[in-house]
């Protein structure tokens, strides 16, 4: 069955070379029969070059919203399993060899623990590490890995468009609907860059309006800079 890797990106030239290395050694390093679709989100850098250059499908969007993204790149991809993995995202052979193996199992989908590619401040590990236990007690995926059977993917009607973040939480609240879903024990590593680009006090300013306004903060990207900001 052809697997496909889905991979959003706005303005990665830097990082989605090692995604893409990483995709691409681990895919092959299982045998597996792949295709790697790169959604270029209204990027002004290599981004779409540096996608080409490694194989991948560029699929071109100017849709500034995540969920959306992810979306269109889940349209133009052809595989029965899709694997969702953010531009600063790095797989393993492992991660994904336990995914498929999940999915034969019958698991609709899932997702898999989540580690930082360097140290990062005091603040930002506590905050990582509270998620991150969080996450794995309600079985949430992280939104930089995140896979799915396309049927379930078709079931579940996607990533919800009316969110510019926190999509992930409930696209795995939408899959569990269709059957079991997973959180494997195995790893990815993402960029810190963010806790390296924004001091504590910053993300609490920006991160506060979820707090008050829930989910209709979520739904407006002018109050989302931690995501949709020109920071890189």
């Amino acid at each position: 069955m052809l697997i496909s890797f889905i991979v959003p990106a706005h303005d990665e030239e830097q990082l989605l070379p090692a995604t893409l290395a990483s995709i691409d050694a681990a895919a092959r390093t299982l045998g597996l029969a792949y295709e790697v679709v790169v959604v270029d989100d209204a990027s002004t850098d290599r981004t779409a070059e540096i996608a080409r250059a490694h194989g991948a499908q560029v699929c071109s969007v100017s849709l500034r919203q995540i969920s959306a993204v992810r979306n269109a790149g889940a349209r133009v991809a052809a595989g029965g399993r899709l694997f969702f993995v953010d531009a600063d995202t790095l797989v393993t052979p492992q991660v994904i060899d336990r995914a498929l193996r999940a999915l034969d199992a019958g698991a609709v989908g899932g997702g898999a623990i989540v580690e930082f590619d360097r140290p990062v401040p005091l603040w930002a590990r506590v905050v990582a590490t509270v998620t991150i236990w969080v996450m794995r007690l309600t079985q949430f995926a992280a939104g930089c890995f995140v896979f799915c059977t396309r049927e379930a993917f078709e079931a579940a009607g996607g990533f919800d468009e009316t969110l510019f973040a926190s999509e992930e939480i409930w696209f795995s609240r939408a899959l569990k609907r269709q059957g079991r879903f997973v959180i494997l024990d195995s790893v990815v590593t993402t960029s810190s860059r963010k806790a390296h680009m924004y001091s504590g006090l910053e993300v609490l300013r920006m991160t506060w309006p979820l707090f008050y306004r829930g989910l209709d903060a979520l739904r407006d990207r002018r109050h989302l800079d931690l995501w949709y900001g020109k920071r890189r």
